[in-house]
């Protein structure tokens, strides 16, 4: 086995470097364990600097027998049916082996740790005999930990991606967002995002689709906006997956010199469209404040997506990019009376819809090296 990683802080335990033991029961043939050995029990199970595909772990450990532990069995299970593995290639080592470092030690795999995945933890001591076989301890407690959204480093990674696959940009007027006819026409427990009494749209809690780590799922509130148009008319398209009838507003009036922009998102359904996920935040909203050291942002007039540039007669003019979907989250309320509502005459395509859509893991244009 390779020896851990340095690190400046701690140890470094590369999970691809690390060694496959057997977690049930006491021995293992295949992993030359031996029997249960009066090795010190780690206890008291510290898990630290959690992000989206490492952590930092550390415990107790009695004096007695210290001296003659040489590693560490790890044992890391995704939390959600751990007993069935579902959610492991069998080949892929679920019990790690590491050479005992000092601690905290940091354990490290961007192909074995998902971001904002609940994981069970517990670990035990061996010391390795001159036969090759492991004198072991008791196992520790279990203890559970959540991974963390991606950073902004990794954001701007898929940044990048997206950039590289928008395609020129075409002119756009409106933003238009698609629903049902009873959205726009009454109060509801069906749209809890709308305001009936004071005809406004509310912004609601974005749901789970995209990137397993973005860290707009499940807290960011806003509300969705498209703003693509056909290449031929220049338009917005007839059909919608959302509903028949369609809230149209002009462009300046969600998209100004008062208003920031973020990147959200790039992802796919295992499909060939790719979708971008761009924020609109009103400077100082609450919205504005989320997305504050959260989220990569953009140059307002020159960027790769979503575009809103001075003209000479001092008009703003906007840009959308041709080769990805828009997906525009607008952070706060929006009153009907901006705009207007009609009826589209294309047909309600269910089959591109990106509600708790799940992003296709596979895919090379869209995904980055530490998850899904």
């Amino acid at each position: 086995m390779e020896p851990p990683h340095s690190s400046m802080n701690s140890p470094t335990v590369e999970l691809k470097s690390l060694q496959l033991c057997d977690r049930e029961g006491t021995a293992s043939a295949d992993s030359g364990i031996g029997d249960v050995d009066d090795l010190p029990v780690p206890q008291q199970i510290q898990i630290s600097n959690i992000t989206c595909d490492s952590f930092k772990i550390s415990w107790d450990m009695d004096g007695r027998g210290r001296d003659r532990i040489t590693h560490y069995f790890i044992d890391l299970n995704k939390k959600e049916n751990r007993k069935e593995n579902k959610f492991k290639h069998k080949d892929v080592p679920t019990k790690l082996v590491a050479k005992a470092v000092p601690l905290p030690m940091t354990v490290r795999g961007h192909w074995f740790l998902s971001p904002r995945t609940e994981y069970t933890v517990s670990v035990q001591t061996a010391a390795k005999q001159p036969d090759g076989d492991y004198a072991v301890s008791q196992w520790s407690e279990i203890i559970e930990f959540c991974t963390a959204d991606y950073s902004t480093v990794h954001l701007n990674q898929l940044l990048q991606k997206a950039e590289a696959i928008a395609g020129r940009m075409l002119p756009f007027t409106v933003f238009y967002r698609n629903q049902q006819r009873e959205y726009f026409q009454q109060a509801s427990p069906s749209y809890r995002s709308r305001d009936a009494q004071c005809r406004r749209m509310l912004p609601s809690v974005k749901d789970n689709s995209g990137s397993h780590g973005s860290p707009i799922s499940g807290k960011l509130k806003g509300i969705f906006f498209s703003c693509n148009t056909e290449f031929n008319t220049g338009k917005p398209p007839q059909d919608s997956p959302y509903g028949p009838f369609r809230f149209q507003i002009q462009a300046d009036i969600l998209f100004n010199h008062n208003t920031n922009i973020y990147f959200g998102d790039f992802y796919c359904m295992y499909t060939s469209y790719h979708y971008v996920i761009v924020v609109l935040a009103p400077d100082g909203s609450d919205g504005d404040a989320f997305c504050k050291g959260r989220l990569p942002v953009l140059d307002r007039s020159n960027n790769c997506f979503l575009s809103c540039t001075d003209e000479e007669d001092g008009s703003l003019s906007f840009r959308h990019a041709q080769d990805v979907i828009l997906e525009v989250i607008y952070t706060e309320p929006v009153d009907l009376s901006l705009g207007t509502v009609a009826q589209i005459s294309g047909h309600q395509l269910m089959s591109q819809s990106t509600v708790n859509a799940k992003k296709d893991p596979s895919c090379k244009i869209c995904n980055i090296s530490v998850g899904r």
